[in-house]
């Protein structure tokens, strides 16, 4: 039986649910990185970097070569740089309304506390 495509979406977010897979997802955006470029941008141990790589490379939202003894990692597509981009227009959106009440409800206390 095939999994319906709202648990699938469902998964796929579970999955990049993590800081430092978005993180990774984020720097990949400029283009490959060798992992020892991703560890000094990151600064995390080495080995929670790879247990991080591992899901998203098992997932297939990217993808590794090997150059002599270095690993390089770069976006499987295109559409997970996009993906990164909506992300941040949403969230741009989202924390500008949050500003507009944050500056609304400090309006209303100075109006409450006012002699």
């Amino acid at each position: 039986m095939a999994v319906p495509l709202y648990q699938a979406k469902a998964e796929f977010f579970r999955m990049l649910g993590h800081p430092v897979r978005i993180r990774v997802l984020e720097l990949l955006q400029d283009g490959p990185m060798p992992v020892r470029d991703l560890l000094a941008a990151i600064g995390i141990e080495p080995s929670n970097l790879s247990q991080q790589l591992a899901v998203l490379r098992r997932s297939g939202i990217v993808s590794s070569t090997r150059e002599s003894s270095t690993v390089v990692y770069q976006l499987a597509g295109g559409d997970v740089a996009e993906l990164m981009r909506a992300a941040r227009k949403v969230l741009t959106v989202m924390l500008a309304g949050q500003q507009d009440l944050l500056a609304h409800l400090h309006g209303s206390d100075i109006e409450t506390s006012a002699p």
